[in-house]
């Protein structure tokens, strides 16, 4: 009742009713924190005022411990809240610096993996060391965007599955959406989100015995390559959201050094594909180096050597003689010499006998000359049927001459060509080096000359050149050069020289005789140049110009029943239209052919036969009608009165000389002979070089009808004749 009194509104019990009550606040300022109480349940104990005022001092006291204990629990639980966020942040930073230290192992991969094969194994223990991944595959979209490829495989029950067409499974769902997927079978809300999927149509099919299955794509540049997936058959492994984190930030760096793995394998690929074509086009370009080579060679080879005999050839032999002139000069005791050689009627034969027979002929000659030197001497062939040998390290001339002979008694040996014996003999130049001798053309120059004069020895067959030879080249090169002058000047002249009946003296017709009016030497016969005009090559020319002179002359030289003889020298019967232009050139002059014959020598039937009785036929159904001249002088003449279609023989001047009439000299019987043979062949019989009354008186009793000779008239130009016609 007294607590009643005290207090406004209704009051409550706790706990059993007490007899007395003492209770006061544990103020802190003008703030009630708290009360302390005390009771008592009998009537001997009653509270007095003092009591009242005891306890209300021990409340500020209580009041006091109170809070001290109170701020000590709140420290105590402030520094374990610290503690624990202090070790959850170790927690964290070593977890964040492990997970840096496996991005580095993943991203080290890409450059450390021998293979593919071993970046996924690797990076499949890298991940086991963070979650349970004993089942784990990595599958990849092929090339051509179109195929699921498994590039990496391991599972406790199912075997690598093959590549197959992009489909609508778990795991091209997360390569589709390109965002993770987690799918619990045991958690309601997982498989409530996987249900979904299949009846969304999503989903086809389901992750067959899989308790627990956690893929993340792989994504780089914004671009999905492939799925990382870990999967679990047993209850009691579980993948949580952290682990799907955690892979998922894992699988960045994944992404990002599989495209490096695959681009270094493209590269290393690549490379490898370059480093076999480099190979390849090495090998190619050491074959094409070793075929150029030979090419090179081959063609330094042909550049310097003759392609028909194999001997080196007239450069080759120029730059061997300029070094051995060095040489020379370097050494006056070395000594050393030139030999020039050509091949005796080489030219008959390569005309008569084919070009093949000459080729083989050439090298049949060129083994033979090989097979006369030493092993230092050099054999080239120049050309043609010219060839020279360089002795060096010679002792003076007998040497050359030593081996002149060698080559000469080489070639006396006859040659066999299809079935063919062939004679050939060479003539021989030689030059001995010295040191007025600067340049292989002096030297070569000399060796010419001096087989030029060899060519004219043809006992001998080979000459050393001196200076006579020289002073004898020099005259004969003025010469070549006049000739040429002559050419163009019209110098040349044709002569004539009357054909008499030997019974009265009456003139049948004339020999044109070729005559050089020489501005400084007078009017020259034929020998004392014709030589030289051949070897230079102009005779054809001059004799043309000779018969175009001596057409043009007929019709004031000759009456109709008169003819003129026009010497045709061998050259030109190695021309197969000669009949062709001669024919033309009488058509041209409005010349009857029944008033020319040629003039023709053993040497012109003997380069080319077949021709020579093809062209002479031709003539003779033409009108033109052939003789030959210096009968009897050759070794095969009376064959040709039956091979050839000859209209008459002109006997030389040889067995003319000691005719006389009763003389029986040493020409009588083969002039007795000549006539009877040509009369039983139905030839005419021109008995030439008469100068005496008793070689004309002689010849007549022989039964010879026609003569020419200075015992009837000397050559004359048509104008002398004329002359001679004209006086009263």
């Amino acid at each position: 009742a007294q607590i009643a009194s005290q207090v406004s509104g209704k009051l409550a019990s706790l706990g059993s009713d007490c007899h007395d009550l003492l209770g006061v606040p544990m103020l802190a300022g003008n703030s009630v924190r708290g009360v302390i109480v005390v009771q008592s349940y009998t009537e001997r104990k009653r509270y007095s005022e003092a009591d009242k005022n005891l306890l209300a001092f021990v409340s500020s006291h209580v009041l006091t411990a109170l809070d001290r204990k109170q701020a000590h629990q709140e420290l105590e639980r402030r520094v374990a809240e610290r503690t624990h966020a202090l070790t959850q942040e170790i927690h964290e930073r070593e977890r964040s610096e492990r997970l840096q230290r496996t991005l580095f192992r993943i991203a080290e991969l890409s450059s450390t993996a021998a293979s593919a094969d071993d970046f996924y194994s690797e990076v499949h223990r890298i991940i086991s060391e963070w979650i349970d991944c004993r089942n784990f595959y990595i599958a990849l979209i092929s090339s051509d965007g179109e195929h699921l490829e498994f590039a990496y495989f391991v599972d406790e029950h199912e075997p690598t599955p093959a590549p197959r067409r992009l489909g609508r499974n778990i795991t091209e769902y997360v390569l589709r959406t390109g965002k993770p997927l987690l799918a619990d079978m045991s958690n309601a809300e997982s498989y409530a989100r996987i249900r979904q999927l299949h009846a969304d149509g999503d989903l086809l099919g389901s992750p067959g015995d899989t308790r627990c299955w956690l893929g993340v794509p792989l994504i780089c540049a914004e671009r999905a390559l492939g799925v990382l997936v870990v999967q679990s058959y047993a209850d009691g492994t579980r993948y949580t959201p952290r682990d799907q984190e955690l892979l998922t930030f894992i699988s960045y760096q994944i992404a990002n050094g599989l495209e490096r793995t695959r681009a270094a394998q493209s590269l290393q690929t690549a490379y490898a594909e370059l480093e076999q074509r480099v190979a390849e086009r090495t090998v190619e370009l050491r074959e094409q180096i070793a075929v150029r080579e030979k090419i090179e060679q081959q063609l330094k080879h042909e550049v310097l050597h003759d392609a028909l005999t194999g001997l080196p050839n007239r450069t080759y032999l120029r730059e061997h003689l300029a070094r051995v002139i060095s040489r020379q000069q370097r050494d006056p005791k070395h000594q050393f010499a030139v030999l020039f050689l050509d091949l005796d009627r080489f030219k008959v034969i390569n005309d008569s006998a084919g070009h093949l027979v000459g080729d083989a002929l050439l090298k049949e000659v060129a083994q033979r000359f090989s097979a006369c030197v030493r092993g230092d001497d050099v054999v080239a062939r120049l050309g043609g049927d010219e060839f020279a040998i360089v002795m060096e390290g010679i002792h003076g001339s007998g040497d050359t001459i030593r081996l002149a002979r060698r080559i000469v008694s080489a070639l006396a040996e006859p040659v066999h060509i299809n079935d063919k014996e062939l004679f050939t003999a060479t003539s021989i130049g030689i030059a001995i080096g010295g040191s007025d001798y600067q340049q292989p053309e002096q030297l070569l120059r000399d060796a010419d000359i001096a087989l030029y004069r060899a060519k004219a020895n043809p006992r001998q067959r080979y000459e050393l050149f001196d200076e006579q030879l020289n002073s004898e080249a020099l005259h004969l090169l003025d010469l070549e050069n006049e000739l040429r002058l002559a050419l163009a000047r019209r110098e040349f002249e044709p002569y004539f020289q009357p054909i008499v009946r030997l019974d009265d003296t009456s003139v049948v017709g004339y020999e044109a005789l070729l005559r050089w009016h020489h501005p400084l030497r007078g009017v020259l016969a034929p020998g004392a140049f014709l030589s030289v005009a051949e070897a230079s090559g102009i005779l054809e020319a001059i004799d043309w110009q000779m018969f175009e002179m001596t057409v043009n002359a007929i019709p004031q030289l000759l009456s109709p029943n008169q003819y003129v003889n026009l010497n045709v020298s061998p050259q030109h019967f190695r021309s197969a239209n000669l009949d062709t232009k001669l024919l033309a050139l009488l058509r041209n002059n409005a010349v009857d052919p029944h008033q020319v014959h040629i003039e023709i020598t053993e040497g012109a039937l003997m380069d080319n036969p077949e021709q020579a009785i093809a062209i002479i036929e031709r003539l003779r159904q033409a009108g033109v009608v052939t003789a030959l001249d210096d009968f009897g002088t050759g070794y095969s003449s009376l064959s040709y009165l039956h091979r050839f279609a000859l209209a008459t023989v002109k006997i030389d001047r040889s067995f003319i000389i000691d005719l006389a009439p009763g003389a029986h000299g040493s020409g009588e019987p083969v002039v007795r002979a000549i006539l009877a043979l040509a009369q039983s062949v139905g030839l005419d019989v021109v008995a030439e070089g008469i100068e005496t009354s008793d070689q004309h008186e002689a010849l007549s009793s022989l039964g010879c009808v026609l003569g020419q000779g200075y015992r009837f008239a000397r050559p004359q130009p048509l104008s002398v004749i004329q002359a001679a016609r004209n006086k009263p």
